[in-house]
């Protein structure tokens, strides 16, 4: 079998098992046909809600900063650029041809379902997903530079200064999509068409740098991360999921109908104490083992490193980069542990919670679609 999705490859061979199915079963082709006529495929350079931030900061500075305007500007100026340069690569939506090779959104799919090798993937995806994901990163550190702008410049007060470093993490969870949706994709378990969903809402995301299940499900995520560092959890017994459950249950129904409903699993639950604690499984197992043996009922946050005998990064904070930095430590020994048949979680607390969130939506078209017969 040829590999995924590289420019100027050949399509991969579809095994029997894979049916190509169009891309306009899962979005409206009304709506593609008219963004390709109006030229609006690519980028998303400022959605709707981004053009009103910005609109609100530029008014703001004008009253109060003048003098900063022009940093602004020149930051958009390049975010424009940089997604017209990127839109010059081949639409990952409209039948393409390559060097050597026709490219389909359809082959394009069934391409991405059937590549199950392990490692970095990055010399096999499109261009335009590699450049794309550099654009969607100089776009988060934007509104991130935006939300320091109103707070030292513009003379906004904390819940409007909010609004754009709310954005830049939303912006950080459409990137963490990314590797949420190619993990899944590996997912034998799933439904053939939820990978095939999968792949369409992958294609998208690469095309556009927007995903609109990220953007519904962002704040849910944001929310339980804030909550975690509110919490105290006793690194004695190493209990707190229970807190944290108390604490987040709350929040959102779609959240609690997961917790309810999977927190059973013993890898969920165990990459939910991995999220929570802010340590590994095998750093949690050995810890549990160190603190057992010692008899030590508790020990606070900062005594954790001492105990391991390593550096560890237990300190709670709200920064996004924090935030994907350790959802990459455990993406990457999550990885590790599948590659390697190890116990342990062999998914991230968000490879869990987006596939449920996914699975019910599907159910609910499933069950509206017999409604309507």
């Amino acid at each position: 079998m040829e590999k995924v999705v590289k420019d100027g490859e050949k399509s991969a061979p579809i095994e029997n098992e894979y049916i190509p199915v169009s891309i306009e079963s899962f979005f409206d082709k009304e709506k593609i046909e008219n963004d390709i006529a109006n030229e609006n495929m690519g980028i998303i350079v400022l959605t709707p809600y981004q053009e009103q931030l910005v609109t609100e900061l530029r008014e703001a500075l004008q009253l109060h900063a003048p003098d900063r305007i022009e940093l602004l500007e020149d930051r958009l100026n390049d975010m424009r650029e940089l997604a017209t340069a990127i839109a010059h690569f081949p639409s990952l939506l409209q039948r393409t041809i390559l060097t050597n090779s026709v490219r389909t959104p359809e082959a394009l799919v069934e391409s991405i379902i059937s590549y199950q090798e392990d490692g970095d993937t990055l010399l096999h995806m499109p261009s335009k997903a590699i450049l794309g994901k550099g654009f969607l990163v100089t776009k988060i550190h934007s509104f991130y530079s935006m939300s320091r702008l109103a707070k030292n410049y513009a003379g906004m007060d904390d819940k409007q200064v909010k609004r754009y470093s709310d954005e830049a993490v939303s912006m950080m969870f459409t990137l963490m999509a990314e590797d949420v949706y190619l993990n899944l994709m590996k997912d034998k378990t799933l439904s053939m068409s939820m990978r095939r969903q999968l792949a369409n809402s992958l294609i998208i995301l690469w095309e556009h740098r927007s995903d609109q299940n990220i953007y519904d499900i962002a704040p849910v995520l944001q929310s339980v991360w804030s909550a975690r560092r509110t919490l105290a959890p006793a690194f004695g017994t190493m209990m707190g999921t229970s807190e944290l459950l108390l604490v987040s249950i709350q929040m959102d129904a779609q959240w609690a109908q997961f917790i309810k409903q999977r927190l059973g699993d013993n890898e969920v639950s165990q990459a939910m104490e991995e999220f929570l604690f802010g340590l590994s499984y095998e750093q949690i197992m050995r810890l549990r083992s160190i603190l057992r043996e010692q008899g030590v009922k508790a020990i606070g946050r900062d005594e954790v490193a001492a105990y391991l005998g390593e550096r560890v990064k237990t300190d709670i904070s709200l920064d996004y980069r924090d935030f994907y930095l350790l959802y990459t430590v455990r993406r990457d020994n999550a990885r590790a542990r599948h590659r390697l048949h190890l116990p342990g979680p062999t998914k991230t607390l968000e490879d869990f919670f987006i596939r449920f969130v996914m699975e019910q939506n599907e159910q609910k078209q499933q069950n509206d679609s017999v409604a309507r017969a």
